[in-house]
């Protein structure tokens, strides 16, 4: 039998965090470095053979809507793929659904965000349940009473996928479901309607009918949704199971048939006349929910950073053993000039997403501007270069790389995602403008930011005399370019201080000053070899 020796071996049996020195860095930087231990450890339990195939098994194998009974009567549960509790359940253990609230304290949002860079690494429709219980720990917060009732269920690390009423299990994880077919982002567009029925204390009840086209992660134990009352659009949360026991009428039509994330459930439910309850004010519906937005916002780029990261681990490890041409592709200054590319891209998005969640750990006014506009434009430029970065990433492997064995064709069809969740581009965009207006001086904040590294490289400092003017001028059709432009500067400002002076002045050249475009168009001088050494992942055979 011939033996092929130059196919490179599966990258797994390795730890996802110490094989990452931007992320360690980072972590160290913004947080304190006191979590290293805790991380490693996930980073290994993640990076393990069993992990890697569960998220593979978990896509191959859909969730599968079970509408009935066969007695018909109506059910509505999804049963899940082994694989997908066994992902779920370490996630959980993990504290990434909630560690932050639990025990808020320095670095715990930056904490959190480095064990979900990994999460997504493995497995991104596992982290879709996980991001939402994060972000509605905020928006639950708004009702007292809801909160002392659900928020230690939802601080539990024991994972409980069992369908049953919230009160009888060991855990809960919470789901949403805002938009509507006829809406879509246009939330005050939704027609479902909700009617007091009961109250008790200043809990107030009501029976909620209608649509739904999107309701996320159908496995819940709650969701979080909006609905129209006589003040206008309000937040509810609508449990599975009523007050009584009984299942509520929450009746899943149908899932989708995703292009990616297929190892989560996303569902078209009919509600027809379900229980829940209101969450914050009548009328105040859109700002309660949003804010629980801002957080999956948040995971949106931190998620494609992390997709990001594995789709160079594989590129990098692929091109150090294989062999083309009498030279291993590692070694062929065409493919460097690749790989070193996507390295930066993606330390670029790494170092941006840990800074922006230090800013979840903080509650100064620098902060909470700095959250308010870099959120919705982080996540417009990181998630948007995603696809991009995915493909130059998979025809790094040729075409095994397009073959499912492989798992960045899995990669390439989840990174679309994080750009339409919670919001698509231009809608990030429009937030960036509008958060800016609301808070005049963050401009200047983030600018301040950027003022003391382009110091040191004149690429940076012509980039923030252009966003400057870009600022005293901004409208709706020039948001994309500025959104790009503040991000960039971002970015740059980072990795000047931060990273190598490889990384830095190879990200001017091409950020800043350059054409934009493919990836693999460093200039020649970049010291790309050392940009590509650095960024490989730590893996023996």
């Amino acid at each position: 039998m011939l033996e092929v020796s130059n196919q490179p071996p599966p990258l797994e049996n390795y730890d996802l965090f110490s094989s990452d020195p931007v992320l360690r860095a980072a972590l160290v930087r913004e947080h304190g470095g006191s979590a290293l231990d805790d991380l490693s450890t996930l980073g290994r339990q993640l990076g393990t053979a069993e992990m890697i195939a569960a998220g593979a098994e978990a896509n191959r194998n859909s969730p599968v809507l079970k509408s009935f009974d066969r007695y018909g009567h109506r059910i509505d549960e999804v049963e899940f793929h082994a694989s997908w509790h066994k992902l779920l359940g370490l996630a959980l253990n993990a504290g990434l659904h909630s560690g932050p609230w639990v025990k808020p304290r320095k670095g715990a949002h930056v904490t959190r965000a480095a064990g979900c860079y990994m999460l997504a690494q493995i497995e991104s429709g596992v982290y879709c349940p996980v991001s939402m219980t994060y972000a509605a720990v905020a928006t639950l917060s708004h009702s007292p009473p809801l909160a002392a009732e659900w928020l230690p269920r939802i601080y539990s690390r024991v994972y409980d996928p069992s369908f049953r009423p919230a009160a009888e299990k060991t855990s809960a994880l919470i789901g949403m479901g805002m938009t509507e077919n006829q809406g879509g982002s246009d939330l005050r567009a939704n027609v479902t309607r909700a009617v007091p029925y009961a109250s008790e204390g200043n809990r107030r009840f009501y029976r909620i009918k209608g649509h739904k086209w999107f309701m996320s992660a159908p496995m819940s134990d709650a969701f979080l949704i909006l609905a129209q009352t006589g003040a206008g659009p309000s937040c509810f949360l609508v449990p599975r199971w009523t007050p009584e026991g009984k299942r509520n009428a929450i009746h899943i039509r149908r899932l989708k048939d995703k292009l990616g994330n297929r190892s989560n459930a996303s569902s078209e439910v009919e509600l027809d006349g379900a229980h829940g309850e209101l969450v914050g004010e009548e009328g105040r519906g859109i700002p309660t929910i949003i804010e629980m937005g801002n957080y999956t916002r948040l995971d949106c780029a931190i998620g494609t950073s992390g997709l990001m990261r594995q789709g160079l681990a594989q590129a990098v490890h692929h091109a150090r053993y294989r062999r083309a041409f009498q030279k291993l592709l590692i070694d062929q200054a065409l493919m460097t000039n690749v790989l070193a590319d996507l390295a930066i891209e993606s330390e670029a998005a790494t170092v941006l997403t840990m800074r922006l969640s230090r800013a979840y750990d903080e509650n100064d006014e620098a902060a909470l501007a700095f959250r308010r506009v870099v959120t919705p434009a982080a996540k417009f430029w990181i998630c948007k270069r995603g696809p991009a970065f995915a493909a130059e990433a998979m025809e790094v492997l040729g075409g095994n790389g397009y073959v499912e064995e492989f798992n960045l064709a899995r990669i390439y069809r989840e990174t679309p995602l994080n750009s339409i969740w919670e919001g698509s581009g231009n809608v990030m965009c429009l937030d960036v403008l509008r958060a800016l207006t609301r808070t005049p001086a963050a401009v200047a904040m983030l600018l301040d930011e950027v003022v003391e590294p382009a110091t040191a490289d004149p690429r940076l400092r012509a980039h923030l005399v252009r966003l400057q003017g870009e600022a005293k001028q901004l409208d709706e059709a020039g948001a994309r370019s500025f959104v790009r432009d503040l991000v960039l500067a971002l970015q740059a400002a980072l990795l000047i201080r931060y990273s190598s002076a490889d990384v830095a002045d190879a990200f001017c050249a091409t950020r800043l000053a350059g054409d934009g475009g493919a990836f693999g168009l460093l200039p020649a001088g970049t010291n790309a070899r050392a940009i590509v050494d650095r960024a490989a992942p730590a893996f023996s055979r």
